[in-house]
């Protein structure tokens, strides 16, 4: 099974007809509007699902960064929005009569939402692909409270992952990915997936996948010290019991208690884990340059700042530095 997802084919330019092919029964999920077409695909229309109009012109540079920024947005809503493209300039007489409504036309590109007949949002400028999305899932929760299908999605393979369907898990985040490449949370979870599945090959080939754009976001951040983990936790685990052994013959020996966290991490046993790295920095916080401190903060990034075991930690890590 191929869970790495390509790039999304590119976007008509603005002003091109374009008409979904998915999930509304053929309907167009996406057209080009004008003064009589106004009423029966915006404001009728906008009584069964919100409509976006996104303003227009040939001679604006930054309306043709937007409208196909908007379009693959749309896309990937499947059907719980729809888009009319109007150029104001071919529609002077509209967009004289939506100004003086109060539509701030002088400035464009302009995205409204419309809902039940009425403008429900609006937002001005060339917005990147992430802030058009958070306006779009604004829009369907002031609609009724509407998500995304790739929420949905994320929330079915949250849940996977939970309760240990880990293959299942790793398609439902590439599926996300298929309508949104640049999505963090579905990189990341597919990169974890991978390491459930003790798949660190694809797990470092989905991690070498992760757009530019998102590299530094903090869940990509999390899935690669995850990994990281992951690598060095396996190369000493086969070394548990030399290392237990080295620890009682010298509760000091600190480079055992270093690797002996890192195997119990990959084991599962994410307290023990860190109990060890504790123990040293009761003993001794600035040995090897802090190394304890910094392995233990690596697990609560791999581990999610939420994790009941980074919580434990972090509790006993502040009554230590702080008593």
């Amino acid at each position: 099974m191929d869970y790495i997802i390509g790039q999304n084919p590119p976007a008509p330019a603005p002003g091109a007809a374009t008409q979904a092919s998915a999930g509304q029964g053929g309907a167009d999920l996406i057209t080009d509007g004008n003064e009589a077409s106004f009423m029966q695909t915006v404001l009728d229309a906008s009584n069964s699902v919100p409509v976006l109009v996104d303003f227009w012109a040939d001679w604006c540079g930054p309306c043709k960064q937007l409208t196909p920024v908007i379009e693959k947005v749309v896309r990937a809503a499947k059907g719980r929005v729809r888009l009319v493209k109007i150029d104001i300039e071919a529609n002077r007489q509209l967009t004289a009569q939506l100004t003086r409504l109060g539509l701030p036309l002088q400035s464009i590109p302009m995205v409204a939402a419309f809902w039940k007949g009425q403008i429900l949002d609006l937002f001005q400028g060339a917005l990147p692909e992430s802030q058009v999305k958070k306006f779009v899932e604004t829009v369907l929760q002031a609609a009724g409270g509407g998500t995304l299908p790739s929420a949905d999605l994320l929330s079915e393979a949250h849940t996977a992952m939970e309760t240990g369907q880990f293959e299942r898990a790793a398609e439902l985040f590439s599926a996300v990915l298929g309508d949104e490449h640049e999505n963090p949370t579905a990189w990341a979870g597919l990169i974890r997936a991978m390491l459930a599945l003790d798949d660190e090959d694809a797990a470092n080939a989905a991690l070498e996948d992760v757009p530019p754009a998102i590299t530094t976001n903090p869940e990509i951040e999390g899935a690669r010290a995850a990994l990281e983990l992951k690598k060095e936790g396996r190369r000493v685990a086969g070394e548990a019991d030399e290392l237990r052994a080295r620890i009682k013959a010298d509760p000091e020996d600190f480079d055992a208690r270093m690797k002996l966290a890192s195997a119990l991490n990959v084991a599962g046993h994410r307290e023990e884990a860190a109990a060890e790295l504790l123990t040293i920095l009761r003993a001794d916080r600035d040995w090897n340059e802090g190394a304890a401190k910094q392995l233990l903060f690596k697990f609560f990034e791999a581990w999610g700042h939420d994790d009941p075991a980074t919580l434990i930690a972090r509790r006993r890590l502040s009554s230590l530095l702080f008593s």
